[in-house]
């Protein structure tokens, strides 16, 4: 059997030879003639003596010894066991079999350096390499590739970049570039062949062939002297580039970052180079914007700056220490170093002169990248304080104070909420702001030489004008809402009721923050109990809800002391109506008519501000009516006193003219006058004596209600001769072409009209109650410290008086001088003051 299966493996094999091309022919026996001279190369003797073959394995027993068979075991008997000899082992030299190998791998370094075509086997010569290894050569084999590498990197790689240094820093960059790509896919190919000595020489001393060959190119290109200044400074130059706004070579600029962190540089050398040269262009773009633009054209541009710089080092990858070094650079030199610029109190000033938010925003975002934001603190409440006391102090838009107020705080609240992003600091500049203007006084005309605040009486006015006028009178700058108008009279009488009272109460809310901010409230307070009483005797109230809404707000803002005369104003009122209803019960139940409908408050004098008594002569009818209602008054309460003050009543008088019948709203002295028309012709003329003489009105009283009848625009009676003012030799008679379309009108009622000498009378009234306020509040404070120096006692004194409205220095200086002229405190000799009991 084995021998007919050799025979027919015989006849196999010629018949796939008689089947081979010639072509095939020639190209097997190439491989077969290249496989043994392959065969040939690794024979090479071994260590262990007697092997033939040191590159196999160890021969096994079957290979060196004779089979031993038992006799037993062959034809069933014992056999003689052949020993035969060893053959002799092929003697080879390690160095000649190293330089066999050698020359095929310098053959492949030569190719690989010279960048030519590849025509070796990558497996052969790894191969190779493995053998020289296994045979203790790996130590000259490694000599070998490192001077092979090092005279290439030395006398082509290098000089090739060395031939540039005349040229730009960016040339030599590119050429360095250049060369550690060729580096890497040379370096890539080398590591294919010396794999095996990398893992089994290198890496035991802690070393491998891809960190030799870095360091290799670190050391004879980035880091020679020649050559390392000047491709840092190619990297650098292309930042600069653009920088300058010009197109950046984004692809050589990312492959030298990658470049540097392969080599290891990236830190050392690139890095420190790069912030150096950063720092040069920050500080010469800092002066030279901040000398070109004005803050907000600075801050933008800055702004700008920083966020492209951020944006590179996203973009290609720089370190993150870069990035936090870089934006430490940017900001200590555009922002720490240019504070004083960023808060610049005339230049602040001029972007809040322009409500200009989104430029505020911007700054104040900028400085909170260096925690500076509440900087801005003095420069803000320096312009707050400058535009309220131009506000408070501007005499000739007295009467609109408020609005104005009103709009700067809302202004400067949208800056703070939106703009400083609600930060603290400036929330207390704003409101130390206001504390420090709206307490501001100064002895003027406007509040006739006394140093009482003028905010305090505008702000009571501004609340006047709310509750009688509701939210028709709020202004438009200051309203939410667009102001109603005859196409909205379709709606839904009790939603617009209801928007109403909420726009009105809003209003009242914002004046309330003004009102906070006042230290003395005595001034607010006569102004408004004096106008509180005119709305409620004349019924001038535009919501009795708004009225109580508004008395809350103070009770709960001063304490129930300061509301208290105000809540007995409103008790009085109540009480009125009560005693009318039951007056004209009695009348009914008396069957008694009266020829006109009359109304009485009566009040308390002690809650009420005090008006002064004009002598007027009351036409019979109505004072018929008036003595009746106090006949029953007193009849009713015993030991009260009625007095009437006929300079506060209104009438509403039905009168006849030529071209209709009016019904007129005029005030008590308004109709007296009016009813002397009554029993004359229409052209009949009535002298300014006679008027004078028929009501008893004093000159000045009848002066004013003349020119309200007769020379404002409804003029009910006509003046002879024309003219504004009223002259005793003027004479009057009935307008006969009076008309106007409402059949109700309103005349200029002089009531609802405060007159400078009221005014005056109210501002000298509460300066003298601060002065007497002040000199109790001495008293109390000696009464208590028995003794005090002098400067304690205005610190006290300052204290104590603070909600009510303070003297300045001087004028408390003088109250405690009146109090030692009263002899209720004396002055030691030590300076100190005493209580007198």
């Amino acid at each position: 059997m084995p021998s007919k299966r050799k025979h027919a493996d015989k006849a196999t094999q010629e018949l796939q030879s008689a089947a081979l091309t010639p072509l095939k022919k020639r190209q097997k026996l190439q491989r077969e003639q290249q496989t043994a001279e392959t065969a040939a190369m690794y024979q090479f003797p071994s260590k262990r003596a007697g092997l033939e073959d040191p590159s196999s394995s160890p021969p096994t027993p079957s290979q060196t010894f004779p089979s031993v068979v038992p006799k037993s075991q062959i034809n069933g008997g014992p056999k003689r066991m052949l020993v035969k000899n060893f053959k002799a082992a092929k003697k080879v030299d390690p160095q000649a079999f190293f330089e066999q190998v050698w020359a095929k791998v310098q053959n492949a370094l030569n190719t690989i350096f010279a960048e030519g075509e590849r025509t070796f086997s990558l497996e052969e010569l790894y191969r190779g390499v493995e053998s020289l290894c296994r045979q203790g050569l790996a130590d000259q084999a490694w000599g070998r590739l490192y001077d092979a590498c090092e005279k290439y990197m030395t006398s082509t790689l290098a000089a090739r970049v060395a031939d540039l240094v005349g040229r730009t820093n960016v040339d030599l960059l590119r050429a360095t570039i250049s060369a550690w790509a060729t580096w890497k896919g040379q370096m890539q190919c080398i590591g294919f062949i010396f794999c095996y000595l990398d893992r089994s020489y290198l890496l035991p001393k802690r070393q491998s062939l891809h960190n030799v060959t870095i360091e290799l190119f670190r050391s004879r290109i980035i880091e020679d002297a020649r050559l390392k200044r000047q491709i840092i400074d190619g990297a650098c130059d292309l930042i600069a580039v653009d920088r300058e706004g010009k197109d950046l070579d984004r692809q050589t600029f990312q492959r030298a970052i990658d470049m540097f962190h392969h080599l290891v540089v990236y830190t050392k050398l690139f890095e420190p180079r790069m912030l150096e040269m950063s720092q040069q262009y920050v500080v010469k773009w800092a002066e030279q914007q901040s000398a070109e633009k004005d803050l907000a054209g600075y801050v933008d541009a800055a702004t700008k700056l920083m966020d492209r710089e951020m944006c590179r080092v996203d973009n290609f990858g720089l370190d993150a220490s870069t990035k936090r070094e870089l934006r430490t650079l940017l900001e200590d030199h555009l922002i720490s170093k240019k504070e004083a610029r960023l808060t610049n109190q005339d230049e602040v000033a001029d972007l809040l002169d322009q409500n200009a938010v989104d430029d505020l925003k911007a700054l104040y975002t900028f400085l909170e990248w260096r925690k500076l934001g509440g900087r801005l603190k003095a420069a803000f409440k320096s312009w707050i304080e400058d535009s309220g006391t131009q506000i408070i102090f501007n005499e000739k838009e007295q009467d609109s104070m408020v609005v104005n107020l009103l709009a700067l705080k809302r202004q400067l609240d949208r800056i703070y909420k939106v703009a400083f992003d609600g930060n603290q600091q400036l929330g207390h500049a704003l409101r130390d702001a206001f504390s420090i203007f709206m307490n501001k006084t100064k002895k003027s005309s406007i509040t006739w030489n006394t140093d009482n605040s003028k905010p305090g009486e505008m702000i009571a006015k501004y609340v006047d004008l709310l509750l009688r006028g509701g939210a028709k009178a709020i202004p438009a700058q200051l309203s939410r809402q667009p102001i109603a108008t005859a196409e909205a009279d379709d709606l839904d009488d009790e939603a617009s009721v209801i928007d109403e009272d909420t726009e009105v109460n809003r209003q009242l809310d914002q004046v309330l923050d003004l009102f906070r901010f006042l230290d003395g409230k005595a001034v607010f307070e006569a102004f408004y109990k004096k106008d509180l009483a005119r709305r409620l005797l004349m019924g001038r109230s535009a919501s009795a809800d708004a009225e109580r809404s508004m008395l809350a707000r103070l009770k709960t803002e001063c304490g129930a002391g300061f509301t208290a005369n105000l809540e007995q104003m409103f008790k009085d009122i109540e009480l009125s109506r009560e005693e009318m209803a039951t007056y004209k019960n009695i009348l009914e139940e008396r069957r008694e008519t009266q020829s006109l409908d009359l109304s009485v408050n009566v009040i308390s004098a002690s809650a009420w501000p005090s008006y002064p008594k004009v002598a007027v002569i009351i036409p019979p009818k109505i004072q018929t009516a008036l003595d009746k209602f106090t006949k029953h008054y007193q009849g009713k309460h015993s030991g009260r006193k009625l007095e009437w003050r006929h300079a506060l009543a209104h009438c509403q008088v039905k009168a006849n003219f030529p071209k209709g019948t009016k019904e007129l709203v005029v005030s008590s002295f308004q109709a007296i006058v009016l009813l002397l028309f009554n029993d004359v012709k229409a052209d009949e003329h009535i002298d300014y004596n006679y008027v004078k003489q028929a009501t008893g009105l004093p000159e000045a009283e009848l002066k004013r209600t003349l020119q309200s009848l007769a020379c404002a625009k409804l003029r009910p009676l006509t003046k002879h001769p024309k003219g504004r003012d009223i002259n005793p030799t003027d004479t009057f008679t009935l307008n006969i072409s009076f008309s106007d379309p409402k059949y109700r009108v309103k005349i200029n009622t002089v009531q609802l009209k405060e007159t400078p000498a009221e005014n005056k009378e109210t501002h000298e009234r509460v300066a003298a109650d601060r002065n007497y306020e002040t000199q109790a509040a001495i008293v109390r404070i000696l009464k208590a410290r028995q003794n005090i120096t002098h400067n304690e006692l205005i610190a006290e004194t300052i204290k104590v008086t603070r909600s009510r409205g303070t003297l300045d220095v001087g004028g408390i200086k003088k109250n405690i001088d009146r109090l030692i002229e009263k002899e209720f405190l004396e002055r030691e000799e030590d300076g100190t003051y005493s209580y007198v009991a």
